[in-house]
């Protein structure tokens, strides 16, 4: 049953989903908006807020660079490079509530519910 699990599927395995999100973080930490199936950006949505808290949290501490190794076993370097630099100074006032999710019309070929995810 599926009562009180919170995490998506995506009809995939475990490797592969991971490396779907992994992808999906890493785009959008590069080019600040991507364009993507609305389960997915809903998915991203809550995790890019636990990444950039844990980041800032580590501006602040003396665990700049055991957080810095951590994220980056997860993601890809040039992304953790500008998620510690350019995103720490951009949301040092944010609490939470990083990103948006803008709904899209369906996609025609499959109508598969569309969504932007972007930074805010």
């Amino acid at each position: 049953m599926q009562h009180l699990r919170k995490k998506r599927k995506f009809r995939r395995e475990r490797n592969q989903r991971n490396a779907l999100i992994k992808s999906l973080f890493d785009g959008l930490v590069l080019h600040e908006k991507i364009k993507t199936t609305e389960a997915k950006a809903k998915e991203i949505h809550s995790l890019i807020d636990k990444i950039i808290n844990r980041a800032k949290e580590a501006q602040k501490k003396e665990k700049k660079v055991a957080t810095i190794r951590l994220l980056s076993k997860v993601l890809n370097k040039s992304t953790v490079k500008k998620l510690s630099g350019k995103f720490i100074e951009k949301f040092n006032e944010r609490k939470s509530g990083y990103t948006r999710v803008i709904k899209l019309s369906p996609r025609k070929s499959d109508n598969a519910r569309m969504a932007i995810i972007e930074f805010v």
